[in-house]
């Protein structure tokens, strides 16, 4: 661990600036940054290759940077960073002083098993706010769902807002991204049930029977769901609403929806 980078000139700086600020350099080199030791930990876990570890020793000792690699299959490269390197590319305050540059992930419906002959299926479709992406991916974690399906997405996955937002989640649970078409069709294929969050031709979700292969979908709070999806909905719900409005944030819906199925399913 003998490398240092003192300058914010350098160009390992500039290209990891380039990765945290870029989609399109994202996906080009198939890479992001990760930052803190519980994302990267998550991100270990969930079989992701750390490519190079980067870490300011005033806050990050040698011996923390050793302990998180005792679980790394790769060998990465290891550099020392100054105090202006580390203020210069990190993203948010809460950095533990370590960053890293992670290879993603490919994320399409080809690479989605299912372990449960019954999986559970959180869909959201065209979600484009960071904030709500990352709130239904801590959902998805909360309750061990089999996989997230984002349909017609907006947004890079490895957006910084998404990473930090999910608290690392984005990392511990089968995501796959497609079209609206081609997502009902490997549903309908798997013959997994599809429940839409919908506010015509709906039932209360809590009298809908989830036991069985199930794919929850919601849409943006904006404009909800496509007619696409509608129309192939083995049944609307909706959750009923007792107030003013008719309906509330979508990772709050999500939630709520998820969470009967596994009440139902005795939280297996």
């Amino acid at each position: 661990m003998n490398k240092e980078i003192s300058s914010t000139q350098n160009a390992m700086v500039k290209y990891m600036l380039q990765l945290q600020e870029k989609s399109r350099s994202r996906k080009k080199d198939g890479k992001c940054i990760l930052e803190g030791f519980r994302e990267l930990t998550l991100a270990l876990d969930g079989n992701y290759t750390i490519d190079t570890l980067l870490f300011y020793p005033e806050i990050c000792s040698h011996e923390r940077v050793q302990e998180l690699l005792k679980n790394t299959k790769n060998s990465p490269e290891c550099i020392e960073i100054s105090k202006d390197v580390y203020q210069k590319i990190a993203y948010r305050g809460s950095t533990e002083g370590i960053l890293a540059i992670v290879e993603t992930k490919e994320h399409s419906l080809e690479t989605i098993t299912f372990h449960n002959k019954k999986p559970l299926i959180l869909v959201a479709e065209a979600p484009e706010k960071p904030g709500n992406i990352g709130a239904l991916l801590r959902t998805a974690d909360a309750a061990n769902v089999d996989a997230v399906f984002i349909a017609n997405p907006k947004t890079d996955l490895y957006n910084p807002n998404i990473v930090r937002s999910s608290v690392g989640c984005v990392f511990t649970t089968q995501i796959a991204m497609g079209s609206s078409a081609e997502i009902i069709s490997f549903l309908q294929k798997k013959e997994i049930a599809i429940y839409c969050a919908a506010l015509t031709a709906s039932e209360n979700y809590h009298v809908q029977d989830f036991k069985n292969a199930t794919a929850i979908v919601v849409g943006t709070e904006a404009i909800g769901l496509s007619s696409e999806w509608l129309e192939n909905s083995t049944q609307n719900i909706i959750i009923p609403m007792q107030g003013k409005i008719d309906s509330m944030n979508v990772s709050v819906a999500a939630a709520i929806l998820i969470f009967e199925a596994k009440r139902q399913r005795n939280f297996t």
